[in-house]
């Protein structure tokens, strides 16, 4: 028997975040297992840790969603951290944390404990490619509204693979109906995981609104993305002017989904990426299996 742990992220409230499954101390698992319990769970991933198979990390994550494998996710990165230092099977070294991924070595900084915990992850490089003209036009009919062509979308590869264009702000985020089908053969056709949209806010407590949509990997909306807020992050430093010194801000996600998370975001101006938040565990138990 294995014990796991429901952990939202990008929340310190419970149910109010993104869960993932974390099924501690994995060994022994085959994939198929690993995706049959994924499946079951039915969450937008679940993870499995086990031994590092390189000193240079403190364990090894594997994460899938209810239909295959990823080599990295954000949310799920977090989550499972949370979990792993919750049940003591690794510590910080001066603040830090190292998780072995499909992606390679994922550096998590840890500050505080309990409640007040902020985990903050170093995004992978991202690989950035512009949508063609027809491409955008798909995307456009997928969502029901007009992207922003001035900032051209694109598809961000972060391990996690995201269609990313901006809105006009993040009430038109908020009001999109797309179409999920269309979209599923979308993200098959360019080799995407999902897509991610966001506009921004004039004042508030967040400065952008965030959407992420992967229904080719059996998830209609996930709540609150890691990667795809990573991939934004990406996205505003190539696209946006105001970026090319660095930026920091706040995004709010999961709003038309009853969740309400926040995701810190630094874009360096130097290439890197970070993207940080709070997380709780909302249960645990044993798995039979």
């Amino acid at each position: 028997m294995r014990t796991y742990k429901v952990v939202d992220a990008f929340s310190n409230r419970p149910f109010m975040g993104n869960p993932v499954a974390v099924v501690l101390e994995a060994e022994g698992l085959t994939d198929d297992e690993m995706q049959t319990i994924a499946r079951w769970t039915n969450l937008s991933e679940t993870t499995f840790v086990l031994p590092a198979t390189t000193p240079d990390a403190d364990y090894r994550l594997r994460i899938f969603t209810p239909r295959s494998e990823l080599p990295f996710a954000g949310h799920p990165t977090l989550g499972s951290a949370h979990a792993v230092l919750e049940a003591g099977l690794a510590s910080p070294s001066s603040g830090l944390l190292v998780q072995e991924c499909g992606a390679g070595l994922i550096r998590i900084s840890v500050a505080g404990e309990g409640t007040e915990r902020r985990l903050t992850l170093s995004m992978p490089p991202a690989k950035i490619r512009t949508l063609t003209g027809a491409e955008v036009d798909e995307l456009e009919a997928i969502l029901g509204r007009a992207v922003q062509r001035e900032n051209a979308p694109a598809i961000v590869d972060v391990g996690a693979v995201w269609v990313v264009a901006r809105l006009q702000d993040g009430e038109a985020v908020l009001g999109l109906t797309p179409d999920f089908a269309r979209s599923a053969a979308f993200e098959r056709q360019l080799g995407a995981t999902g897509v991610t949209v966001f506009g921004a806010y004039q004042g508030g407590e967040a400065d952008i609104e965030v959407r992420s949509f992967a229904p080719s990997c059996g998830v209609e909306e996930d709540p609150v993305c890691g990667s795809g807020n990573g991939s934004v992050g990406y996205f505003r430093a190539a696209r946006e002017a105001s970026a090319a010194g660095g930026i920091h801000y706040t995004a709010s996600q999961g709003r038309r989904v009853d969740r309400d998370g926040r995701i810190s975001v630094i874009a360096d101006g130097k290439g890197g990426v970070t993207v940080g938040g709070m997380c709780v565990t909302c249960a645990e138990g044993t798995l039979l299996y």
